[in-house]
């Protein structure tokens, strides 16, 4: 059986600076990531004034935008509200919600960094990178539903206090559909070339 191919019969010198330049851009996604939802977290955790960015649908605003700053009707379909406080439930779904983007973006990051050391130590397909691909492909697509979903208790909630429940801003899909079947695409075609790819390498070594 053939051995290994090392990783300077494999990449390219051009091709392996890329994937350290990749690396230090993760770290440093991953790194925002949790200071974002740390600050996020702390701004919140006193529950007084917590700001909220919220999602309209057929709400009609006046804006200063006529002459002389005249109001102008427009239609708002975003804003950021300040509540006074949130339900406990709401404040809960931010927590939450802002756990579940650093977790998601940490590990994404965490297994294609996994993936890079593979792919630069000149094992490009294999079983591990398969599994790699598709795990990746799976948490993106949890935290691509799971993190909407809580961001949507949240604004509920802060226009629940503010209006004292009278307010309905209507049926929102804070959800991005096209969104998830696009990362669910992806994934799916990363997880099928890595196992062809695997299995046409183990054919190709077995002939060796």
């Amino acid at each position: 059986m053939a051995s290994p191919q090392s990783t300077s019969r494999t990449l390219s010198r051009g091709d392996t600076w890329s994937f350290l330049l990749f690396i230090v851009a993760g770290v440093a996604i991953a790194a925002w990531a949790v200071i974002r939802s740390i600050g996020n977290i702390v701004a919140a955790v006193g529950n007084r004034d917590v700001r909220v960015p919220i999602e309209f649908l057929d709400t009609v605003a006046q804006a200063p935008v006529g002459p002389d700053g005249a109001a102008v009707p427009v239609e708002l379909t975003g804003a950021v509200v300040t509540a006074p406080s949130l339900p406990i439930a709401s404040l809960w779904a931010l927590f939450l919600g802002e756990g579940l983007f650093a977790a998601t973006v940490v590990t994404v990051v965490v297994l294609l960094l996994v993936l890079c050391v593979g792919i630069l130590r000149g094992h490009i397909f294999s079983r591990r990178h398969t599994v790699l691909v598709t795990s990746v492909g799976v948490i993106a697509l949890v935290g691509a539903f799971g993190v909407p979903f809580f961001h949507n208790m949240v604004a509920n909630g802060a226009l629940a206090w503010l209006s004292d429940r009278t307010y309905d801003r209507g049926l929102t899909q804070q959800i991005d559909l096209p969104v998830l079947i696009a990362i669910g695409f992806v994934a799916g075609l990363s997880s099928t070339v890595f196992a062809v790819g695997d299995r046409l390498q183990r054919d190709t070594e077995g002939l060796v």
